[in-house]
């Protein structure tokens, strides 16, 4: 149903004094959006800045302050659409101001302004508009677009003064939601540019430390993982492992989400286990869980493998004969189904 039709809908029901209503759309708006949906672009940008008349207001209701950001931001992605990229900035770039510092519309506004300004090679431009919506709207999920947009293309440039930059951000923002996002791009750019993976960890760690709602924190007890195994610290390795491992049990038992690291980890965990720290059992009970606890995972055919192998290193022939009959029957044509079989030979029948 087009937003015209939907605002006849509830106008109507409304003077038949139906129990629940909506208020309807501001007639302009409503016209902008029939316009636009008619193609009719010249006329949907008309309508939209005949609506945006009531924008200036002093003290503006929540409805009327949400009809304005719909009527400014229609214009600048109509504008936009049109390929009018100049003027489209320039609208985007206005509504933070003509909204009143609105966090969600401005935060979009200045997103969309960012990066039109740097397709168009205005980079200054549009690194004033993207540090702006990252420090002034940071609860915003297009701060952390913005984040990583800007990481992304100027971590080549100058990564030392990128650094500086987001560790000095990050005291007066670490309470908001882009906080994770700051540490992940210092993260990264610890490990990768400046060469400091001691750093790197640390700052991983303080992700599911700090803020362990973050949507980054499996990701980051991950890389905390590796970076901990890399460096000579296969405990530290195993002990995030395992707490990125418990996650599924809290997932289990609030029906939420499983992390695509689990599977991951679970096999991680057991080469840990068996060539870093010697404990062959707790590496055999580590790859023999994961075909039970993941049995939709593309690594049951590498778990069970290393079961086998990990089995003949702990001289029990005909465990890892069940391994690899197991692998067999799961996946006759895995890449490893050859060794499977040849370590099937001699077992008994």
């Amino acid at each position: 149903m087009s937003r015209l039709k939907l605002a006849v809908v509830v106008t109507t029901l409304a003077i038949a004094g139906a129990a629940c209503s909506a208020p309807a759309l501001p007639a302009d708006l409503a016209l902008a959006y029939e316009r636009q949906a008619a193609g009719d672009s010249e006329g949907a940008l008309t309508a939209f800045r005949r609506a945006q008349r009531g924008c200036g207001d002093p003290a503006p209701t929540r409805l009327e302050r949400d009809d304005c950001a719909r009527a400014l931001l229609g214009e600048a992605e109509l504008l936009e659409h049109r390929g009018q990229h100049g003027d489209a900035i320039a609208a985007y770039a206005a509504i933070p101001d003509r909204t009143g510092g609105a966090a969600a519309p401005s935060a979009q506004a200045l997103w969309r302004a960012g990066r039109l300004a740097y397709d168009a090679d205005r980079v200054p431009e549009a690194a004033t508009f993207l540090w702006r919506l990252i420090t002034e709207y940071p609860d915003e999920a297009f701060a952390g677009d913005a984040v990583g947009f800007v990481v992304a293309r100027t971590r080549g440039v100058d990564a030392r003064a990128l650094w500086q930059r987001l560790s000095a951000l990050y005291p007066g923002l670490d309470h908001s939601a882009v906080a994770d996002n700051l540490l992940w791009a210092l993260a990264d750019l610890a490990e990768h540019e400046l060469a400091d993976p001691a750093a790197a960890r640390e700052l991983y760690d303080r992700i599911p430390r700090d803020h362990p709602d973050s949507g980054l924190r499996d990701d980051a007890r991950w890389h905390g993982a590796r970076i901990a195994r890399a460096s000579g610290d296969p405990g530290g390795a195993a002990e995030r492992l395992r707490a990125l491992l418990a996650t599924r049990e809290v997932a289990m038992g609030a029906g939420s989400y499983f992390s695509v690291w689990l599977d991951d980890a679970q096999l991680e965990l057991g080469r840990v286990l068996r060539d870093d720290l010697r404990d062959l059992g707790a590496a055999a009970t580590a790859f023999a869980e994961l075909p039970d606890d993941y049995p939709r995972s593309i690594l049951i055919d590498d778990a069970l493998d290393e079961l086998a192998t990990t089995e003949l290193a702990r001289g029990d022939a005909r465990a890892a004969c069940r391994a690899a009959a197991r692998l067999i029957a799961k996946d006759p044509e895995s890449r490893f189904a050859a060794r499977a079989r040849e370590r099937r030979t001699g077992c008994a029948p």
